[in-house]
């Protein structure tokens, strides 16, 4: 596999994962990077000995072969826009758009430029959610027919020192955290058909309570606190909460049930985890990790302790789907059949009703041990 030049647009906290593990993967050269502001880029650019230019110089830059938009949501759609105006392929931070106009407007456009757009999270792709993934595959657990999705905290202002745009549209839990959820979902069992949700707000300001801004107040815009409920096209139910309002809870983030059993998935927001299977005998027991590449734990944190990173899966496999001529796993069509769901679910808070999606997708392949070895360096 021959390297694709690489380029990055934003180079805040999450681009120097993206810096870090792409040569964990064949056919990325990082080559560029930009950002609004120049000593932001430059700064990031010397850490890992790459040019930093202006986003129009990266754009212009016959070297870059696909740009990685990792600017903030509400940037998304005009940087991508024009990622693929310059002639370029595309791979975007979630989530992908805020409006499902925008995103079809992506679609048209990258057609017509016959070029490619990817989208995180490309955590579906870590060794638990596959494995997950082969399990339900194999019909172990039977036909799904409902399920339990949860991802609940306090929100970010006790450590984000600038936490505003977590509290305005275009984020909220649900476009937030959402995305690793419903992309697992739609990775484990298929499209959504409709949805329905309940949505408000405990507050109506956060206090951040760390860094510089310690004890300044900030509004909310967007609810923080909305428990959906999800009708699939195979006929399953799943009800999903996505909440800022919740101090302490005993709720798995996954449980599907199916039947001949049930599973329990682990945290979609990581690439590893440990899962657990129940048959009809309602005993659950802890399945042993397959051998994944991706699931190999490179990472520790002093919340989820050590775990497996892969950030830039799915780039790479978008890449090598590029020049395979195949499907990419984290493409347009899942990336907006997601933006679709989210978003559903917000105008459902607000109107009352069920909405009916417009948009589908298939399940995206899966990606074996054998197939995941075949992205990495």
């Amino acid at each position: 596999m021959s390297n694709l030049g690489i380029g990055i647009i934003g180079c805040g906290n999450i681009s120097s994962a993206y810096l870090r593990l792409a040569p964990s993967f064949k056919g990325l050269q990082v080559r560029a990077v930009a950002d609004v502001n120049m000593e932001t880029a430059k700064a990031r650019a010397a850490e890992f000995n790459v040019k930093a230019q202006s986003v129009d110089d990266l754009l212009a830059n016959p070297d870059v072969d696909v740009v990685i938009n990792l600017t903030v949501p509400d940037a998304h759609y005009g940087v991508t826009k024009r990622i693929l105006e310059a002639g370029k392929h595309a791979y975007s931070e979630k989530p992908l758009v805020l409006t499902l106009d925008e995103g079809e407007t992506l679609r048209k456009l990258a057609k017509a430029k016959g070029l490619s757009v990817g989208c995180a999270p490309d955590t579906i792709l870590g060794g638990a959610h596959q494995q997950a993934r082969a399990i339900i595959d194999e019909g172990r657990i039977g036909t799904i027919t409902a399920g339990s999705a949860a991802v609940l905290n306090h929100g970010m202002e006790h450590w984000h020192p600038n936490p505003d745009f977590f509290f305005l549209p275009g984020a909220g839990p649900m476009l937030d955290l959402g995305p690793y959820y419903i992309a697992n979902l739609i990775n484990l069992i298929g499209p959504v058909k409709r949805v329905a949700a309940l949505t408000s707000s405990a507050q109506k300001t956060r206090t951040i309570s760390n860094g510089p801004r310690n004890g300044e107040t900030v509004p909310v815009k967007t609810p923080t606190n909305i428990h959906a409920l999800l009708e699939f096209a195979s006929g399953a139910t799943v009800n999903l909460s996505t909440s800022w309002d919740v101090y302490a809870h005993k709720r798995n983030n996954m449980e599907l049930y199916g039947t001949e059993g049930s599973i329990i998935v682990p945290d979609p927001n990581i690439f590893s985890g440990t899962i657990e299977v129940a048959g009809k005998d309602g005993v659950f027991a802890v399945v042993a990790p397959w051998d994944h590449p991706l699931g190999v734990f490179n990472s520790d944190h002093p919340d989820a302790g050590p775990h497996a990173n892969y950030r830039t899966a799915g780039l790479a496999d978008m890449v090598a789907a590029l020049q395979g001529g195949r499907d990419a796993r984290c493409s347009l069509d899942r990336a907006l059949h997601g933006v679709e769901v989210m978003t559903a679910c917000l105008n459902s808070g607000e109107t009352g009703r069920f909405v009916t999606m417009t948009t589908t997708c298939t399940r995206p392949a899966a990606l074996g041990p054998v197939e995941a070895a075949a992205l990495m360096a």
